[in-house]
């Protein structure tokens, strides 16, 4: 079986007061979840707000990141951007850095077909000698990587897994279930709220944004499906469910992205894990009352006195 699997945090990146990147903080964030049995790391994915970076920042992300990873879990990159060959470059930077594997969408802004984006990946892994893991999020890219085009690019070598956000379960059962001879190939839930069923449904692992705020819970999960222990998992999903809710204290104040991972970075200040909660402009911070309301979620579920 691949050594891709498990849990895999899509990592954020804590920012300075100035926008730059907080490398300590940083730092303390992929020791945090490599400490708490992590079986990976993705970082420049959406919730490390990978679109803000400029190429020089993205670049001093990964370089930064394999130093602190050092071998220790596989470390994986988003390289993410609207067309083909700036996918490329992105994917070349990663390799030379000791990326594990890269991640891709489909292109975005520019509208393509199915065919179009099939092609797309294929220029991507002919292009750079690194395996290449499919992303399906229509929220950001605004396409869905169908049924048969994840099938058809893991059937024929392009791709090596796929990360599902695309909230369309049945969808991804169906993968699940055409490529269940394929031992060669993974597909990672990224639905945190129902990741005890897509595990009892075959899953090979989940990439959790809120698993930067609490990785042991999303280890205990995994490790209780692992052996069969299916009551335990349902018990820890719904705690997690619990505090998923964060997500949801600034919602109408503030954009999605914002009010998501702006939570993120609200609780892992509480928690002491980074330094600060900034948010890359235009999005904007939790405020006060908001964090209030965050350390109640924080304390209800156990990780804050």
């Amino acid at each position: 079986m691949t050594k891709f699997k498990g849990v895999v945090p899509p990592v954020i990146t804590p920012l300075n007061p100035d926008l730059t990147v907080d490398y300590p903080s940083y730092t303390r964030v992929l020791e945090h979840l490599i400490d708490a049995g992590c079986h990976g790391v993705f970082v420049l994915g959406s919730t490390s707000e990978v679109v803000f970076h400029d190429d020089k920042t993205r670049r001093e992300i990964i370089e930064h990141s394999a130093k602190v990873v050092n071998g220790r879990v596989p470390l994986i990159v988003g390289a993410i951007d609207p067309t083909t060959d700036r996918v490329i470059a992105h994917s070349k930077v990663a390799r030379a850095a000791g990326a594990d594997a890269v991640v891709v969408t489909a292109p975005f802004y520019t509208v393509t077909s199915q065919s179009e984006i099939i092609d797309h990946f294929r220029y991507i892994k002919d292009a750079v000698d690194v395996p290449v893991v499919a992303y399906d999020i229509p929220v950001c890219v605004h396409v869905k990587l169908h049924r048969q085009t994840v099938v058809t690019l893991a059937k024929e070598g392009t791709i090596i897994g796929l990360k599902d956000s695309s909230g369309d379960d049945g969808n991804f059962r169906y993968a699940l279930l055409d490529l269940a001879e394929r031992k060669d190939v993974f597909l990672m839930t990224g639905s945190e709220i129902v990741v005890d069923n897509a595990l009892l449904m075959g899953a090979h692992g989940v990439v959790p944004g809120i698993a930067n705020v609490d990785p042991h819970g999303y280890v205990r999960l995994w490790d209780a499906a692992q052996r069969g222990d299916w009551a335990a998992a349902k018990k820890e999903q719904e705690r997690l469910c619990r505090l998923f809710e964060i997500v949801w204290v600034a919602q109408g104040r503030v954009s999605g992205g914002a009010s998501g991972i702006g939570a993120f970075k609200a609780a892992m200040r509480s928690l002491g894990i980074i330094d600060t909660a900034v948010m890359p402009r235009p999005r904007a911070a939790l405020n006060e009352a908001e964090t209030v309301r965050i350390d109640d979620i924080l304390r209800a579920t156990g990780l804050l006195n």
